[in-house]
């Protein structure tokens, strides 16, 4: 597996990670219409934005993940990781790509100096709560958001 940040050519495979969690889209069927390629454009030329993917090595895109890089006053000045939109593709899940891939991101924030990766989670998610504690994430905060 090769843990790398994603390329424009990865969009359509990333897309389809983030439409539908429960089944394997065929990138070749998704658009990547302007919103996509301009959210892309955006993060991949952001130095505070990363979004990664879990490559079969082969080009095939297994999962994703963005890291946002958080400059705060908190914790003496330290920088934070925020992890959100994280996706194995539903017929590789219980392999143990889900633990390489946030590994991975939680060892690149932890060489870029940040002293806390955060994250939130669906409520429904009971068993990716249960993943995240197992890599010792704990359950600190509510989170809340407001739809705009």
């Amino acid at each position: 597996m090769i843990f790398r940040t994603a390329t424009r050519s990865d969009l359509a495979a990333i897309i389809a990670l983030l439409t539908d969690e429960e089944t394997v889209l065929d990138p070749a069927a998704i658009e990547v219409d302007e919103a996509y390629a301009t959210s892309f454009e955006a993060i991949d030329s952001d130095g505070r934005n990363e979004l990664m993917v879990l490559d079969e090595g082969d080009g095939t895109v297994l999962g994703c993940l963005q890291l946002t890089y958080i400059p705060g006053l908190g914790r003496h000045g330290a920088e934070r990781a925020l992890i959100e939109a994280v996706r194995i593709r539903a017929d590789r899940r219980g392999n143990g790509l889900g633990r390489e891939l946030l590994v991975r991101a939680i060892d690149r924030a932890r060489c870029r100096g940040c002293t806390l990766v955060q994250l939130t989670s669906n409520k429904r998610r009971a068993e990716a709560h249960r993943f995240y504690g197992s890599l010792g994430f704990a359950r600190s905060h509510d989170g809340f958001k407001l739809p705009l």
